[in-house]
């Protein structure tokens, strides 16, 4: 089950709200892997998406426990749980296989996405909250980007964030020739939006952050110089256009700050470009005559009308995508299937000993050759019937149906009814 909100179903202040830091995600995963009917759990934490990718028996519950943990952690109202999507079975296998096959992403074919679903699969795995079912699902997610980046062109046509800043600073000044950039904070997407920039004709740009170690290496690789925070507010006075980037979780530029910045500029307009989720410049800075102010949703507006992603490459893709989920939800069903087979066969040779002995005790002795006859017998009897449940529970077309006949064979035969360990 994946339980999440992203670009599509929310925008960036509800996103922003629910975003699950990197700091905090250990704890995330440590109190949800603990909670009611959740057996197995990764986080997907991104500018544009947080999701809950769940292994569980019991969906309803195992919704409830999220809920009730962004209740407790993140102050969710009952009325933004329609920004989150809940997913199960084949649906929820597909929607992460195109999340990281970049089919989900605002910018179609982005290569970043793949390297943040690893990266959520290894801190899972760090803190021990995967194991056989979304360590086996979070591979095949991975080889199916692979095979999507491999077969078609998908990859090689993205319009990018980074991109879409040029595009904004042409609109507002034409030329870029000579224009000064700051760059506020080391997020990645911030620099990149920077290096385009310079790479279309600014000037110079000038690297703002609390670290100063930080800053001296950004501004190096970006061919500018570097500022202490405490200088930020000249250069903001001097910049043309300042992009922020930063893993601040709280705003970090007002609008009083905007308005002082304006009274300082003597008219010359200024591009904000916020690359930061959460937000660092306050919205309300839009409101500042002279102030252009860009946020992640208005960049994405700015891709869509950009983007040249050849409808072919995304056909092709969408049909590996669909195709690999189908295949792998079967694949899974048989997997869940296997623990309960392997204790009916246990249970079903359990009682072919028992009833063995019952007759041994009624008939008396027997000689070896009638031993051998109705051991071979009693074996080829449970053999057939364990045998045609697993057929059909591993080729029963949906899991409600496998999950039905499951608990039929688990009281039937007075089966105990497997836990995740046990299916490792």
């Amino acid at each position: 089950m994946v339980i999440g909100v992203n670009y599509r179903t929310a925008p960036v202040e509800v996103r922003e709200r629910f975003w699950i830091s990197e700091s905090r995600r250990y704890e995330a995963l440590v109190r949800l892997s603990r909670a009611e009917a959740i057996e197995e759990i990764a986080v997907v934490a991104t500018c544009n998406r947080t999701e809950f990718v769940l292994w569980t028996r019991d969906a309803a519950v195992a919704a409830n426990s999220v809920l009730g943990f962004l209740t407790t952690e993140y102050g969710l109202r009952l009325c933004e749980w329609k920004h989150f999507y809940r997913l199960i079975g084949e649906p929820a296998l597909l929607h992460l296989f195109k999340v990281a096959s970049s089919l989900d992403s605002i910018i179609l074919g982005e290569p970043e996405i793949v390297a943040q679903v690893k990266e959520a699969w290894a801190l899972a795995q760090k803190v021990g909250t995967t194991s056989r079912f979304l360590d086996s699902t979070f591979q095949k997610a991975i080889a199916v980007s692979d095979r999507v980046r491999n077969e078609t062109a998908i990859g090689q046509c993205a319009v990018s964030v980074p991109y879409a800043a040029v595009e904004l600073a042409r609109q507002l000044f034409g030329s870029l020739q000579g224009r000064k950039v700051v760059l506020i904070g080391g997020g990645r997407t911030g620099e990149m939006s920077a290096e385009y920039l310079v790479k279309y004709g600014a000037s110079q740009v000038c690297v703002v952050n609390r670290t100063v170690d930080k800053a001296n290496d950004i501004a190096e690789r970006l061919g500018g110089i570097a500022a202490q925070h405490e200088e930020r507010w000249q250069h903001f006075i001097e910049a043309d256009i300042i992009i922020s980037a930063s893993a601040c979780p709280h705003i970090i530029f007002t609008r009083e700050e905007g308005e002082y910045v304006r009274q300082e500029r003597h008219g010359r307009p200024l591009l904000m470009i916020d690359t930061a989720v959460p937000r660092d410049i306050d919205p309300n800075v839009r409101q500042v005559h002279g102030i252009f102010l860009y946020d992640i949703d208005d960049l994405e507006q700015v891709v869509k009308r950009s983007s040249t992603i050849h409808e072919t490459a995304a056909e092709q893709a969408e049909a590996i995508v669909t195709s690999e989920a189908k295949f792998f939800t079967r694949r899974l069903l048989v997997e869940v299937a296997v623990p309960t087979v392997v204790a009916l066969r246990e249970r079903l040779d359990e009682l072919c000993r028992q009833e063995l002995e019952a007759y041994r005790s009624d008939a008396g002795s027997l000689s070896d050759e009638q031993e051998q006859a109705l051991a071979a017998l009693a074996k080829r009897i449970s053999s057939r019937i364990a045998g045609s449940l697993a057929r059909e529970l591993k080729n029963l077309p949906e899991q409600m149906d496998q999950d039905e006949l499951t608990s039929a064979i688990q009281k039937l035969f007075h089966l105990k009814r497997p836990s995740s360990a046990a299916a490792n």
